[in-house]
């Protein structure tokens, strides 16, 4: 009998397999040591993907309830350590909202100088790693030089170059130095210079491209459905911005744009970011040309802003007020509140309550990278195992938000 007379289903022929489980994290480099992802995988296909997180616990919100109002500032600091003006700024206007005081114009611009200057030193970061993953090392080398430009004006303005704790109920810990808008302007031009240049490695390379486009998409509709906000929403097409929503400080007075994507995919995640960084130097830019020279930077609230080191030094009064200040706390008046600004990764709440003493009785945070991770596994489900490390890389994900 001739071998095309049998009758073989194909089916016969594969022997029967079941999904492989495969844990990835959080010692995973990949999983920044504080995610843990249990694949379930056919072959090289992602089939299924269970997402851990609370490897980096450290109870964030109940320790904001042990100390005072002010001690809480070096813990948001540690929510988002890539852009920690911004969520200092956040916690800031979330007490000065519910004491019922607004910080001087002065002080307003510079949150928004600096805060700018952090938010594109926090794309920078992301972009900047997620190319490396795919190997194009050189690029995030440069925009690493680029984030260094940032940091040392950082440096110069705050004292470090990292968690700064700089900005304070009522206003900041010292007003701008003398040089901060021309080094601003150097900064945002040497930033732009380098970013122009990276485009040119990356945006053109078909390997770069092959790899992003297409993979991790996710809908406009699935995106509201997980409570997405900041770039990865508005790679889907949705042009939700809270400082364009919901202007706060001075951002009314901004002339800029909300980037958005179409397919909300890889691509359209790394691109949007790369659009906002333009974005935040045209705002700097901005905040250069109509922040005030001279004038106050904390409000005339002695019950809330610590006094001058003279005074503290000088006068029995400023003594007394440095010691009620930092041994008992401001006291904020009873209430709750919830204030929500644009952070790094998208919106950034902070819901307080206070029973009228000098710590916080309540401190809950919507941290936005909770919300983009839990569409994770909608985003891998069906692509490669080679997949995982871009895609997680697009979402930016920042462990120390995810502190619950």
């Amino acid at each position: 009998m001739e071998p095309n007379d049998y009758d073989i289903d194909e089916a016969d022929l594969e022997l029967p397999t079941e999904p492989m489980r495969l844990n990835m994290g959080p010692s995973h480099p990949a999983m920044h040591g504080t995610i843990r992802m249990i694949l379930e995988l056919d072959g090289e296909s992602v089939e299924k993907v269970d997402v851990q997180m609370g490897y980096l616990h450290r109870g964030f919100e109940k320790m904001c309830e042990r100390g005072t109002w002010a001690q809480v500032f070096p813990y948001t600091d540690r929510l988002n350590y890539v852009s920690p003006i911004l969520n200092n700024v956040g916690y800031a206007l979330a007490v000065e909202k519910l004491c019922g005081i607004t910080v001087p114009e002065r002080c307003q611009y510079y949150r928004v100088l600096l805060g700018e200057l952090s938010r594109a030193a926090d794309h920078l970061t992301c972009n900047g790693a997620m190319a490396m993953e795919l190997g194009a090392f050189t690029p995030f080398l440069w925009m690493m030089k680029a984030r260094e430009h940032i940091w040392d004006l950082l440096e110069e303005e705050t004292g470090a170059r990292l968690t700064h704790s700089f900005f304070r109920i009522g206003g900041a810990a010292k007003p701008p130095t003398p040089n901060v808008k021309a080094r601003a302007l150097e900064v945002c031009d040497a930033v732009e210079a380098i970013c122009r240049e990276s485009e040119k490695l990356l945006l053109t390379n078909r390997i770069f491209l092959d790899r992003l486009q297409g993979i991790g998409t996710v809908s406009a509709a699935e995106a509201v459905q997980f409570g997405w906000t900041g770039p990865a929403l508005r790679s889907t097409g949705i042009a939700y911005d809270v400082r364009k929503a919901h202007p706060y400080l001075v951002y009314d007075r901004m002339d800029f744009e909300v980037p958005v994507g179409h397919d909300g995919d890889n691509y359209d995640r790394y691109m949007v970011r790369w659009a906002e960084l333009y974005q935040s130097l045209r705002i700097v830019r901005q905040c250069v040309e109509q922040m005030p020279d001279d004038g106050p930077v904390n409000v005339d609230a002695p019950e809330l802003v610590l006094p001058p080191k003279e005074q503290v030094y000088g006068t029995i009064e400023g003594t007394i007020q440095h010691f009620k200040l930092v041994m008992e706390g401001p006291k904020v008046p009873k209430g709750e509140v919830y204030s929500f600004t644009e952070a790094g990764n998208g919106e950034l709440g902070f819901f307080i309550v206070s029973d009228g003493t000098g710590t916080p009785y309540r401190v809950r945070v919507r941290p936005p990278s909770v919300f983009v991770l839990q569409g994770f596994p909608r985003m891998i489900r069906g692509h490669m195992i080679a997949d995982i490390v871009p895609t997680f890389g697009s979402v930016n994900m920042i462990g120390g938000e995810c502190d619950r």
